[in-house]
């Protein structure tokens, strides 16, 4: 019995110790949505439309899959979300009309991929799909491998109607100063782990990745002010500018596959 005591003694301190750092965790979690708050609100700009409509040549598909980051919140013109200026810009390098369909929901998860496709009007076939998501799998603590499986099978399907994919990956959610530490030190561990399963889950059925925290977080973490909104969480017009620049050479790589380059 002697001997147990030291051993029912440790376990004790570290089971106390597990609790107190959830409940410091916790505490945490509700300070940093106490900060940013929704003062964005829910509903992104409508950016969906053909643009560069005076170019020659059929358009191309451009469509946009994901979370608020895909979905443009914080943007207060449809020229400044991701959609649209990858949209611009891809018609200006490829000199074609580019019609964006955006399938992004503010919110979603990877989870929400297959219904995003599923929603998506009947016989709808995109030249390129573009997917962004990540963020809320790690702030809402989605298993890695369940957010890889969810990837995979959405990569899938757009492949099997004949898209080219571009993934971008989870952003580093260590630029979020709104988020105190440790929590944040925590949830940038996690955002980098997804990041990186799901840059190789992408390469595995057949996508091409876009490392977003190494391509643009330097960014995000030196200028905060500049590159993120009023929330401190989601990008400003510079924030989506920067990002769309960062996806934009897959996606021209993307769109040569499919259509010619003139």
């Amino acid at each position: 019995m002697r001997r147990l005591r030291p051993l029912l003694a440790v376990g004790l301190l570290l089971a106390a110790s597990v609790v107190g750092i959830r409940l410091l965790l916790s505490r945490q979690a509700a300070i940093a949505r106490r900060r940013i708050g929704k003062p964005l609100g829910e509903e992104s700009v409508d950016a969906d439309r053909l643009w560069r409509r005076k170019l020659d040549g059929e358009p191309i598909e451009l469509l946009l899959l994901g979370d608020s980051l895909a979905a443009g919140l914080g943007a207060q013109t449809r020229k400044q979300t991701l959609g649209g200026r990858l949209s611009k810009a891809l018609a200006v390098r490829l000199q074609r009309p580019v019609r964006l369909t955006t399938g992004a929901v503010v919110g979603a998860e990877s989870p929400d991929l297959g219904s995003q496709i599923d929603a998506l009007p009947a016989g709808y076939r995109p030249h390129v799909a573009v997917i962004v998501v990540g963020g809320n799998d790690v702030t809402h603590r989605i298993p890695v491998a369940a957010s890889a499986q969810h990837l995979e099978k959405a990569i899938g399907r757009l492949l099997a109607v004949g898209a080219e994919v571009v993934v971008g990956t989870c952003p580093d959610l260590g630029a979020l100063r709104a988020v105190p530490q440790p929590l944040r030190r925590l949830a940038a561990s996690m955002s980098r782990r997804l990041a990186e399963v799901q840059a190789e889950t992408a390469v595995r059925a057949g996508a091409e990745p876009v490392d977003l925290r190494r391509a643009v977080g330097p960014m995000f973490f030196d200028a905060p002010e500049e590159m993120f909104s009023l929330d401190l969480f989601h990008p400003s017009a510079l924030g989506y500018r920067r990002t769309a620049e960062a996806l934009l050479p897959a996606v021209c790589r993307a769109a040569g596959k499919v259509t010619p380059v003139r």
